[in-house]
């Protein structure tokens, strides 16, 4: 056994395990207070399901899925300004949210007003075409903090409103049928972001990747100071004594933990419980299926665009690429790639007004994209703290408050970070 991290005197060791966002958020929260981190990530690259790659059917980097941030996400914000990477989320300068319904060609935009007193509501150029203020009024029984329950017991889902606004951002934040999906998720999504105003609900898009905003620039920071990171190794177990964990089996034998080092999982929910004996997690997932199509997005095209009645529910315009995603993509997800890029391709085409044929194209299936955010699975979600004194847990299905979004893990990862290091002995 490799007593070394152990020796009397060493400096505290925050060991976190995963470099997805929760831990690197974790990782470089522990950095940025001067804590040593030590990253072990079983694959050979940060990033988990936020990542870029190079596709060489597209000749070109593409993200992996396309992840939306609104500017009501503080710790995300809070996280990217650390790094120095937050002017990499660009949108609007204000709240706006254009759709179109590919079955007749209808268009509008929300616009909500940037401060909380919603007057939005009064102007019909700003709201839902269709939508009745009473549609509003009961839409916000969602806001309020009661026992978790489904969406469809708690509003109505049914109406102008629903199909036209609720619906779609419902299940781009869920990930899951919104009917089904848990009315205390998804208020704690809405209050956080839409029941602030616009100034909270802008919508921001990592650009030129994902890994540009939230991955490169995590690692070039860990790396500057001091980190050691360790790509293509895997955690294979624990050996716990007491209610402590003694070390990491990382394949090379056991690597002991220092009495006052600490330990972060930031794995997902299924390798996490092969290493805690009865952990309750999530058992249920819920796929998102993404396209990109290398073609130039027409000069007035929006950065997202909402779709109604298509196969896609949003549209990307990237510089070289337009992008699409289909969140609780159950029925999509085993279907064959070309007939997929042709569905997407019509609905690209009907949003953009473009008659190309269709153009080189990409199909990414995420199928365990995130744990399905109903009632049942959000009740199976478990905290930060273990029965272990040094070990802690982070990561989007943990107990956020949030659905498995971008902003839950990231502040999952500095909750697990600020823990541990109250956890950490003198040095």
């Amino acid at each position: 056994m490799d007593g070394a991290a152990g020796a009397v005197g060493a400096v505290p060791t925050v060991h976190v395990i995963g470099a997805g966002l929760a831990g690197l958020s974790g990782a470089v929260a522990l950095a940025s207070k001067g804590v040593r981190v030590e990253l072990v990530e079983a694959a050979m690259q940060a990033g988990g399901r936020c990542r870029s790659y190079f596709d060489p059917l597209l000749d070109m980097t593409i993200d992996n899925g396309n992840h939306l941030v609104l500017s009501g996400n503080h710790a995300t914000f809070d996280y990217l300004r650390t790094l120095g990477s937050a002017d990499r989320l660009t949108g609007p300068d204000e709240a706006v949210f254009p759709f179109v319904d590919v079955r007749d060609g209808r268009r509008w935009t929300v616009r909500p007003n940037p401060g909380p007193l919603p007057w939005w509501l009064l102007d019909r150029s700003r709201r839902v075409p269709g939508a009745r203020l009473g549609e509003y009024l009961a839409a916000a029984n969602l806001v309020l903090r009661r026992a978790d329950r489904r969406i469809d017991e708690t509003i109505r889902c049914k109406g102008p409103l629903w199909e036209r606004l609720l619906a779609p951002l419902l299940l781009a934040a869920l990930n899951t049928d919104p009917r089904i999906g848990s009315a205390a998720l998804a208020g704690a999504v809405i209050r956080e972001t839409l029941a602030k105003g616009g100034r909270a609900c802008r919508p921001r898009i990592a650009r030129p990747s994902l890994s540009a905003a939230f991955v490169d620039p995590a690692i070039a920071f860990l790396e500057a100071r001091g980190a050691r990171l360790r790509f293509g190794e895997r955690l294979r177990g624990l050996e716990m004594g007491g209610r402590v964990v003694l070390a990491l089996d990382l394949g090379e034998g056991a690597q002991t933990i220092g009495p006052t080092d600490a330990v972060i999982l930031a794995t997902p929910p299924w390798i996490t419980q092969q290493f805690i004996a009865g952990l309750v997690a999530p058992d249920r997932f819920s796929p998102i299926v993404n396209g990109h199509f290398r073609t130039l997005a027409p000069s007035s095209a929006p950065p997202m665009v909402g779709v109604i009645g298509g196969t896609a529910e949003w549209v990307f315009a990237f510089a070289d690429r337009l992008s699409v995603t289909a969140s609780g993509a159950e029925e999509l997800v085993d279907r064959d790639r070309e007939s997929l890029a042709r569905l997407f391709w019509r609905d690209v085409a009907a949003v953009h007004g473009l008659g190309e044929p269709l153009p080189p194209w990409q199909i990414v299936k995420e199928r365990r994209a995130t744990f399905a955010a109903t009632p049942e699975q959000n009740a199976r979600r478990p905290g930060p703290v273990t029965a272990w004194r040094n070990l802690f847990l982070a990561g989007d299905w943990t107990r956020t408050g949030l659905p498995a979004t971008i902003e839950g893990a990231i502040r999952s990862g500095a909750t697990a970070a600020d823990l541990a290091l109250k956890s950490l002995g003198p040095a």
